[in-house]
C-alpha cells in the first residue's frame, strides 16, 4: 500500500480495477492478470452466499470485489491511500477491528509492501472469524516499484506465512512459460520510456508475446518453476 496522500476520483479508481479484473491483451502484465481471475473466480463461488463481512486489505482499487457478489454483506476497505472506495485510512500491520468479525479477507499484492508481512498476516488471522477465508497474492519475480517495495515471495515463504490457518492452497498465476513472457513485456515496458515507443510496443510486442504464452503456458505441463506470481486460499 502506498502513502500517498492524494484522493483518487471513483471515475479513476474504477478505471483502474476494471483494467486490472479483465486486462487487456496489449498490457504487459495480461497474462498474470488473467490468470489470477481464473483462479479467484472458482475460490470465491466456493464460499456460501449471505450476509458475509467482506475485508478488503489495501482496497483502494478493489478490483476483485465484482467476484464475491453473492457472498457479501457488507464490504469494508482499508488503505493508506484515501479514495472514494476506502472505509478506513490504517496500516495492514494494526488493522482497526475487533477480533473474529470477517467472513473473507481479500489482500492482494500488497504484503510485498509492508515492513513485516508476517505480521500483516497475523492481523488478517485475528480479525477473520473461525471458518472464515484469507485470499492473497503476491509476487515471485518483478522489478523494483518503489522505496516501499521490499519482499518476493516462493511458495514455501507463503506456507510459512499461513503456517497457522487449517487449510492452505496455492496456485501459480501462469507457469514457466507464461512467467518468462510476462517478464519480457515488463522489462520491455521499463525501458520504453519515449511514450511513443511503449505505444508501440502495446500495438506489437506485447499481444504477440502474450499470445505465445498463453499458448505454450498450456502445452508446458505442471513446470511453474518460474511462477511470476502466486495466489493462496487459506482457511482459518
Amino acid at each position: 500500500m502506498s502513502s500517498k496522500g492524494t484522493v483518487e476520483s471513483a471515475e479513476t479508481t474504477g478505471r483502474m480495477a476494471r483494467r486490472r479484473l479483465y486486462p487487456s491483451w496489449r498490457e504487459p502484465n495480461f497474462l498474470v492478470l488473467r490468470r489470477r481471475r481464473e483462479i479467484l473466480t472458482p475460490w470465491l463461488a466456493t464460499l456460501p452466499a449471505g450476509s458475509g463481512r467482506i475485508l478488503d486489505v489495501g482496497g483502494r482499487l478493489q478490483p476483485y470485489r465484482p467476484l464475491v457478489g453473492g457472498v457479501v454483506g457488507r464490504y469494508v476497505a482499508v488503505d493508506l491511500v484515501p479514495t472514494s472506495a476506502v472505509d478506513a485510512v490504517a496500516d495492514a500491520e494494526r488493522l482497526p477491528f475487533g477480533d473474529e468479525v470477517f467472513d473473507l479477507v481479500l489482500c492482494t499484492q500488497v504484503i510485498e509492501y509492508v515492513s513485516r508481512p508476517a505480521r500483516v498476516v497475523d492481523e488478517i488471522y485475528r480479525v477473520l472469524r473461525f471458518g472464515a477465508v484469507l485470499i492473497l497474492s503476491a509476487p515471485t519475480i518483478f522489478p523494483s516499484d518503489g522505496d516501499q517495495d521490499g519482499w518476493r515471495f516462493l511458495p514455501p515463504a507463503l506456507r510459512s506465512l499461513t503456517s497457522r490457518f487449517t487449510e492452505v492452497h496455492i496456485a501459480p498465476e501462469g507457469r514457466t512459460v507464461a512467467g518468462i513472457c510476462r517478464t519480457v513485456n515488463v522489462a520491455l515496458d521499463l525501458v520504453a520510456r519515449p511514450r511513443v515507443v511503449r505505444a508501440a510496443l502495446r500495438w506489437t510486442a506485447y499481444p504477440m508475446i502474450n499470445l505465445t504464452g498463453l499458448m505454450l503456458d498450456r502445452l508446458s505441463g505442471a513446470n511453474d518453476r518460474f511462477a511470476v506470481n502466486y495466489s493462496v486460499f487459506a482457511r482459518k
